[in-house]
């Protein structure tokens, strides 16, 4: 069956292509580590990142796998504050938190509303509390949050890409104009955004990656975005391996990501990032394929354009 057309049936479509989930506490975070990051005044701190456990989002984005480590049940009241503490007794200090959380933190479902001022009250030493929102979630609860807050909070949302018709294929529910809305919501009320990218997207050819990943760091940068994450599209949700099967995916190349995350840089209007998280295991040459990704991993430290790895192997085009 080909993927469908309606909103329904790419839901079935999506959900009957899973494997199973991870077995999660609802008590701890699935993960949490501290990382290092350019701040927007220049200096590299450390960030205490999170991955919360709790209930599933309610949207089921074609390219997504991080239901993989949720609950199929509504999180627990006071569950999140104990995630929290259980995580950080066992980090190092840091300046500043990633609360990420497979979805929505504004999410009643995921996030209690109950659970804000406890919350609040755990990240008060922190300088900067960072979350992730949809865009049809930005709302009152998000300004109820930031009250509670010492720090300043900044909220980040996946824009994914601004090519019309790939973004309404990803069943994400939304369009460039209601990020655009969201954007506005959160620069109004003194709230910075984050913006989450995909290079190169299911059904987009790896010539045009480097053309629309450039285009969605113009359209964040243009509704606000401090700083912008470029997430290299990958499988592991059934969905993409089944499109992959059929010609309509296959990850960026490591050139294409390299190429990506400097034309963003040369921007010069907001930080840019790479994520990392999954290319050490991914395929590439055996000669360079971890000198490029040291060479990525000190542009996000940076902000500037380094020399590209000379490989005499793969000319550094794989």
């Amino acid at each position: 069956m080909s993927y469908p057309e309606t909103i329904g049936e790419r839901d079935a479509w999506i959900l009957a292509r899973r494997g199973r989930r991870n077995a999660v506490d609802p008590m701890q975070p699935w993960s949490f580590l501290v990382e290092k990051e350019r701040s927007a005044s220049g200096d590299v701190v450390q960030i205490a990142t999170l991955f919360l456990t709790n209930r599933e989002c309610p949207w089921r984005c074609l390219m997504c796998d991080l239901w993989q480590n949720t609950l199929t049940s509504d999180t627990p009241i006071g569950a999140i504050p104990a995630q929290i503490n259980f995580a950080l007794q066992r980090l190092p200090p840091a300046a500043q938190i990633k609360l990420y959380n497979s979805g929505s933190f504004f999410d009643r479902r995921a996030i209690p509303q109950q659970d804000y001022a406890s919350i609040a009250e755990q990240v008060a030493q922190f300088e900067r509390v960072i979350v992730e929102c949809h865009p049809a979630l930005v709302g009152g609860d998000c300004l109820r949050f930031r009250d509670l807050l010492r720090g300043r909070l900044e909220v980040a949302m996946g824009l994914e890409t601004v090519h019309p018709e790939i973004l309404s294929r990803l069943n994400k529910r939304m369009n460039l104009s209601q990020f655009r809305e969201a954007a506005d919501e959160l620069q109004k009320n003194d709230i910075d955004l984050r913006v989450f990218i995909l290079v190169k997207p299911p059904y987009m050819l790896q010539q045009e990656a480097e053309e629309w990943t450039s285009r969605a760091l113009e359209f964040a940068f243009d509704c606000g975005a401090t700083a912008a994450t470029l997430i290299p599209t990958r499988a592991g949700n059934g969905a993409m391996e089944d499109l992959a099967g059929r010609g309509d995916f296959s990850p960026p190349s490591l050139a294409t990501l390299e190429a990506a995350a400097a034309c963003g840089i040369a921007l010069q209007r907001g930080r840019v990032f790479t994520d990392l998280w999954d290319l050490r295991r991914s395929p590439g040459c055996a000669y360079c394929h971890n000198d490029r990704i040291e060479r990525l991993h000190s542009m996000n430290l940076e902000q500037s354009i380094l020399p590209r790895v000379a490989c005499e192997y793969c000319g550094g085009t794989t």
